[in-house]
C-alpha cells in the first residue's frame, strides 16, 4: 500500500469516530476546568527589613577588638533564621500547630516552612521575607513571627557567642597558665641542678663555663703581656749604672744617663708611655738641681743612680704582677677542669635545656596571645553593651493580604483545554488501529479476492454536514474555555449543566 493510501484510510476512519474524540475532549476539559476552580486560593504575605550597620564603629574598633563584623553577622543571622528549632518556634507562636496531628506531619510542616518561607536580599542592608498559605491571616502571622525571630536573634545570638567565647578563652588561660607553672618550676630546678653549665643573662647569655674558658684567655694574655714588660725592665736596670762618679766640667752624669735612658725609650714608646713621662720628669729634676748648684760635683766617691733604684722598683712591682696572675690562672683552670668534667656527665644538658625553653616559649606566646584576646572580648562586649552595632527596623511590615497571588488559573486552563484536546486526538489513534472495517480498494485486495473496482460516495451533502457539524463541536469547546477564562468561579458553578446539555 502507497503513502497515500494509507493516509486516506487513516483520515477516513479517523472522521469514522470524530464525535467519540470531541466527546472525551468536552469530558476532559469540563472536569479539568472544574477541578481547577475548585482549587483553593493562595495568599502571600511580605515584609522587607532595613538592617543598619554601625560602619564608624565598626572602623574605630578594626584592629583593637574581637568585631564581630555586623555585616557577616546579618548575613549569618539570615542564613541560620530557618534553623529547624526556629522552625519549631514558628509552628508553636502560630496557628500552624493545629494542622500537626502526629510526628510525620510535624516534619512534612517543617520541611514545607522551610522551603516555602523565603529570606531574600534586595540590597547589602535590605531583605524581604515572604510566605504563602491558602489562609492569609495565617501568612501574615507567619511572616511577622520570623520578623520577631529575626530581631530576638540579632540581639540575643551575638550576646550567646560573646559569652561563649568568653568562657573558652577563660578555661584556655586557666590551662595554659598551669602548663606554663609546671614548666616553669622544671626551668628552675633544671637552672639551680646545672647553673654552672646553663646560659646566662648576666653573662651575655653564655654559660658559666664559656666565661670561666674567657677569663683564662684574659689572664694568660696579661701574663705574656707582664713577662714581656719584665724583660723589658730588666734590661733597662742592666744597661743603667747603681752609682753615678763625679766629674767636673763634663755636667751631671746622671743628667747625661737619664737623657740617653730618653732617646732609648722613644725608640720603643710613645710619648705618652709612662717610662717616657716618668724618665722626662727626672731629667727634669736633674737640670733643676745642676741649676741650684752652679755645675759643681757633688762628694767624691759617687753617688747612688736613682734611675737605677727606680727601674728596680718597677722590677719588683712586675714580678708580683706575674706571681699574681699565675695564681689566678692556676684558680681559674682548676674551676675550668671541674666545669668540663661535669659537663662530660651530662652529655644532653644543652638538648634538654633547648626543649625547655622552646615548650616555654610556645606556651607562653599562646598564653599572651589568649590574653589579648580576652581583653579584645571586653572592649568588644563593651561596644556592644554601649553601642547597638545592627540596628533592625521593619521598612515595611506586614499586612493581611486580600488579592491572591494564585493558582494560575489561567495556566492551568489553558493547560486542561491542550489536554483535552490530546485526549481526544489520541482517542482517535486509538481507534484507527483498533479499527478493522474497509475504507479503501486495498482493504479489500488484502483478503486475498479479486477486487474488479470501487464505486464513489453518493452523499457528499451528508458528509459536509458532518464537517459542520463537529467544528460546530470545536468552536463551542472554544468558545466555553474563553467563557471559563472571562467568567471566572461564576461560571463554574453552571458548567455542569452546559456540559450534560452539549452533550444532551
Amino acid at each position: 500500500m502507497d503513502i497515500g493510501a494509507l493516509i486516506r484510510r487513516h483520515l477516513a476512519a479517523g472522521w469514522r469516530h470524530r464525535w467519540k474524540a470531541l466527546l472525551l475532549a468536552w469530558f476532559v476539559c469540563g472536569a479539568g476546568w472544574i477541578a481547577v476552580y475548585k482549587l483553593p486560593d493562595i495568599y502571600q504575605a511580605n515584609a522587607r527589613i532595613y538592617a543598619d550597620v554601625d560602619a564608624i564603629l565598626g572602623s574605630v574598633l578594626r584592629n583593637i577588638a574581637v568585631d564581630g563584623a555586623p555585616e557577616r553577622q546579618v548575613e549569618t543571622l539570615q542564613r541560620t533564621l530557618l534553623s529547624r528549632p526556629n522552625l519549631e518556634r514558628v509552628i508553636a507562636r502560630t496557628d500552624l500547630d493545629l494542622r500537626v496531628t502526629d510526628a510525620a506531619s510535624r516534619e512534612a510542616l517543617i520541611d514545607r516552612l522551610g522551603r516555602e518561607i523565603r529570606i531574600s536580599p534586595q540590597t547589602r542592608s535590605l531583605f524581604r521575607i515572604e510566605y504563602r498559605d491558602h489562609d492569609p491571616r495565617l501568612a501574615h502571622a507567619v511572616v511577622q513571627t520570623v520578623i520577631n525571630l529575626f530581631i530576638e536573634a540579632a540581639t540575643s545570638q551575638d550576646r550567646q557567642q560573646m559569652q561563649t567565647a568568653r568562657q573558652f578563652i577563660a578555661t584556655q588561660l586557666a590551662s595554659y597558665e598551669a602548663q606554663l607553672r609546671a614548666v616553669e618550676q622544671k626551668r628552675a630546678e633544671f637552672r639551680a641542678r646545672y647553673i654552672d653549665l646553663l646560659p646566662s643573662e648576666n653573662f651575655g647569655g653564655a654559660s658559666k663555663l664559656d666565661q670561666a674558658r674567657g677569663q683564662l684567655a684574659t689572664l694568660r694574655g696579661k701574663l705574656e703581656d707582664e713577662k714581656r714588660k719584665r724583660g723589658l725592665l730588666q734590661e733597662q736596670l742592666d744597661a743603667t749604672p747603681a752609682t753615678i762618679a763625679a766629674a767636673g766640667g763634663g755636667g751631671d752624669p746622671r743628667l747625661i744617663a737619664a737623657e740617653r735612658q730618653l732617646r732609648d725609650l722613644l725608640l720603643r714608646f710613645t710619648d705618652q708611655h709612662p717610662e717616657v713621662t716618668a724618665t722626662r720628669a727626672m731629667i727634669a729634676e736633674l737640670r733643676a738641681q745642676g741649676a741650684r748648684s752652679g755645675g759643681s760635683a757633688g762628694r767624691g766617691g759617687g753617688t747612688p743612680n736613682p734611675l737605677h733604684e727606680q727601674i728596680k722598683l718597677r722590677l719588683i712591682d712586675a714580678d708580683a704582677a706575674i706571681a699574681s696572675l699565675e695564681r689566678q690562672i692556676r684558680d681559674v683552670e682548676t674551676e675550668v677542669e671541674r666545669l668540663e668534667n661535669l659537663l662530660r656527665t651530662v652529655p644532653q644538658l644543652q638538648a634538654e635545656y633547648v626543649n625547655l625553653n622552646r615548650d616555654y616559649d610556645v606556651l607562653r606566646k599562646n598564653y599572651e596571645e589568649l590574653l589579648a584576646r580576652r581583653e579584645s572580648l571586653q572592649i568588644a562586649g563593651a561596644a556592644r553593651t554601649d553601642a547597638d552595632r545592627v540596628r533592625l527596623e521593619v521598612v515595611e511590615p506586614p499586612t493581611v493580604p486580600i488579592t491572591p497571588v494564585g493558582p494560575n488559573r489561567l495556566l492551568f486552563a489553558t493547560g486542561v483545554l491542550l489536554a483535552g484536546l490530546g485526549a481526544g486526538g489520541a482517542l482517535i489513534l486509538l481507534l484507527v488501529q483498533l479499527d478493522r472495517g474497509f475504507y479503501t480498494v486495498h482493504d479489500l485486495r488484502k483478503l486475498g479476492l479479486p477486487v474488479l473496482g470501487a464505486i464513489s460516495s453518493a452523499q457528499p451533502v451528508r458528509r459536509v454536514g458532518g464537517a459542520v457539524a463537529f467544528a460546530a463541536g470545536i468552536a463551542l469547546l472554544l468558545a466555553a474555555y474563553g467563557a471559563v477564562l472571562a467568567g471566572g468561579p461564576a461560571l463554574m458553578a453552571k458548567l455542569p449543566d452546559l456540559v450534560a446539555r452539549l452533550m444532551a
